[in-house]
């Protein structure tokens, strides 16, 4: 075995994603519409803020979206930060004022909004 196969490589979890154009990403909600019905696709919306104060926790460099059914049995999205590793950020480690380290929750998110059509 040689060194470099001893190596693992560190995906780039910042980097996921990309722009398309809106023809692609018309074309791609459509193929999905057309496999399993339109009643069964979702859209939804989660605002700057929360977006913005998941990134804003330290070492977060991209955030991981799971579905979830609320309380009420409606199908919604819940988010959480993740570290250059891609884990979810639970946890944050902190200096308070007095030199001791506080450790408190990662921020988690929900209550989006359902976000209505693409097409409409």
């Amino acid at each position: 075995m040689n060194k470099e196969s001893l190596v693992l490589e560190q995906k780039d979890y910042a980097s996921i994603g990309e722009q398309i154009s809106h023809e692609y990403g018309a074309k791609i909600i459509k193929n999905h519409h057309d496999k399993y019905g339109y009643e069964n696709s979702s859209s939804f919306i989660i605002g700057k803020t929360a977006i913005q104060q998941l990134l804003d926790q330290p070492g977060c460099i991209g955030i991981r979206y799971v579905e979830a059914i609320n309380e009420f049995g409606i199908k919604t999205l819940v988010y959480v930060g993740i570290d250059e590793k891609g884990n979810n950020i639970v946890e944050e480690s902190s200096v308070n004022v007095h030199g001791d380290i506080a450790v408190t929750e990662g921020m988690i998110f929900d209550k989006s909004e359902a976000g209505g059509s693409w097409f409409a």
